[in-house]
Formats: structure tokens, sequence, C-alpha cells
């Protein structure tokens, strides 16, 4: 293993002889610019002031002149030795460039009765780069726009993976379920939002989401889990009855190989047939029940505006400081 410097801001970490320079920063959390991630655009390009790279393929992105004078292509080169390298960082959302992108339908899976998951792929080697829990926006052909969060974290990046909910009467999300098929094109712009991993904290996280506010979580949860980070994490989950809860297992899953990772389903109006013996009631009000002062966390909610907005006006009330309270409101727009 190979150790890289990135500078000016003195962050490192390593990287073998076999991964890139970008896959191995983004595995541990250095947030380095990149479009393409297939040598094409350019936009990873950094100076090398010690230590050697290699690379596969010579990619088509840099000059022999460039090469020549220190630079790569970090996408595509490999360390042959330990590294320093000049390359700003992506620290905040307003660092990334918001695009608009041309992109396929590549899978299409019902995860239960009223969610869809989609994969979208993008042209070639293109890649979009995000922060986990942004959004993006369907572009329809009226030029109305479309929110949906981004499900999956940045490190996997191969498809851009939505959870799309049907609303009755909604236009879009009836065409989604009704019609969309594998290989449908459409345009997306995108990543947009505030709603992200603060990963300079040490405060432990609540996690509040309602339906499909558990997609931009999952893509937090999966980015803080491939980063390493282990503080701890409470996630609250709010639907209406046990239909409604959707990926269950994956949840479940993370709290039995994680010790600082807990999940739990909160059903508003559970029936009859569910057999339900777990917390009911409202979320937000859950999570207030199990936690008598606040004060100490970042608390991360997503879903339904009225869960959010309600979570904004009673967690105050347990000491929680505004502050730390990240959102994503799901505002269903009107056709």
């Amino acid at each position: 293993m190979f150790k890289i410097k990135i500078e000016p801001s003195g962050h490192s970490f390593e990287a073998s002889a076999e991964e890139t320079v970008l896959a191995a920063a983004l595995k541990h959390g250095v947030n380095l610019p990149y479009s393409c991630r297939g040598g094409a655009c350019g936009s990873c390009k950094s100076k090398i002031t010690s230590g050697e790279v290699h690379y596969e393929f010579m990619p088509d992105g840099i000059s022999s002149r460039e090469k020549q004078a220190g630079f790569a292509l970090l996408c595509q080169a490999m360390a042959s030795s330990d590294l320093v390298i000049e390359s700003r960082e992506i620290e905040k959302n307003m660092d990334i460039e918001i695009k608009n992108y041309p992109c396929r339908v590549e899978q299409r899976t019902q995860l239960n009765h009223d969610v869809l998951l989609i994969k979208l792929k993008l042209p070639g080697n293109e890649r979009m780069q995000f922060l986990a829990g942004q959004y993006i926006d369907f572009i329809l052909k009226d030029g109305r726009h479309r929110s949906f969060s981004i499900a999956n974290a940045p490190h996997d990046d191969e498809f851009i993976e939505l959870h799309i909910r049907h609303i009755p009467g909604g236009e879009f999300t009836t065409e989604a379920f009704d019609n969309m098929q594998a290989k449908d094109m459409f345009r997306v712009e995108g990543p947009k939002g505030q709603f992200y991993l603060r990963e300079d904290s040490d405060r432990p996280i609540i996690f509040m989401a309602g339906g499909t506010g558990f997609a931009p979580i999952k893509g937090i949860i999966e980015h803080a889990l491939e980063i390493g980070l282990t503080r701890p994490m409470h996630m609250y989950v709010g639907v209406r009855a046990l239909e409604d809860l959707y990926m269950k297992d994956m949840a479940e899953a993370w709290a039995a190989k994680y010790d600082f990772i807990h999940f739990i389903p909160v059903l508003s109006d559970p029936k009859p047939s569910d057999n339900w013996t777990g917390r009911t009631g409202l979320v937000n009000q859950t999570i207030v029940e199990d936690f008598a002062d606040l004060s100490g966390f970042e608390l991360y909610g997503s879903g339904p505006p009225k869960m959010v907005y309600a979570g904004r006006d009673i967690f105050p009330e347990k000491g929680l400081d505004l502050d730390h309270y990240f959102s994503d409101a799901f505002e269903f727009q009107k056709d």
C-alpha cells in the first residue's frame, strides 16, 4: 500500500498499486473533483509533486506535455510509490457543478406496493459527482422538473439509484409505475440540495425518515460505512403500515452487523393483519420519547413536509440546536 497526501488540505489515505488514486480517495472520504471517471474529460487532472504513477492504458484526457509537466488524471492513474498531489477538494455541495445529463433506465424493480426502484445509467464513462443525500431533477418534455433523492453512495456511482413512490394523481409517478421500461431515455439535472452528511462532526446521529425519505438516508449510511465512520447512528423509519416499509432486511442487517447502528421502524396505523409488536405512533414523537436531551446530537430528517417541519418545532424543546438539524422535505409538485 502507498500513502497518498493531498495538498494544500493535508488529507492523506492509502492506495494499492491496482486501484486508481481517485477510487482510493473516494473510498476514504476524500472528495476529489471528477466527472467522467473514464479519462476523457480532464476534471480530475492534478499535479503530482512527489512520487510516480502508472496507467493501465494511456487516457485521452491528458497530453504528453502535461504528463511531462507532472500532471496526472487521477481517475486512471495508479500509484507506483507514495505520492504528494496538488488538488482542490470538494468540501461542500456548492463546490460541485450542477449539470444536465442524458440517461437511460438500466433497471426497474418494484420494492413494495407503491415504491419503485430505478437505476439510471449516464452515457459511456460519464459520472455524476454528488454528495451522499443529494437529489436530482428529471426534466420533463414541457420543461417541468420532478425531484428525487439519490439512494446510492458516491463511491458506488456506476448507476444513479432512485426510489419513486406512486403518488395518486401524480402524472410522472403514474407514468413511471405503468409505462417506464428499461432503456427508456430521460434528461436529468443535478446534483442538488443541502441534505448531505457532515463528515467533520463527531456528534452521534439520529436519522428520521418518512416513506421514501429512506432513500437519501440509505445513501448517507452506505457512505458513512464506506469511509469507516463509527459515530452512533439511530435510524428511525416511519410509515403507515407494514406493507409501506421497504428494504427492511437491509436496515436490519446493518443493525445486526454494526453495534453503532440502531434501526427503529415506527408504524403510525398498523393493520390488524400486520401483527405488529414494534413501535407505533408518529416517528418524530417516538424520537422525543427516546431522547430526553438532544443537545449533543445531529439530526437528519427526510420525507413528508409535515413530518420534517414538526420535527423542527418539537426537537428544540428537547435541546436540539437547529444548526444541527438537516432536512429534506419531499414537496410533491402539482401536475
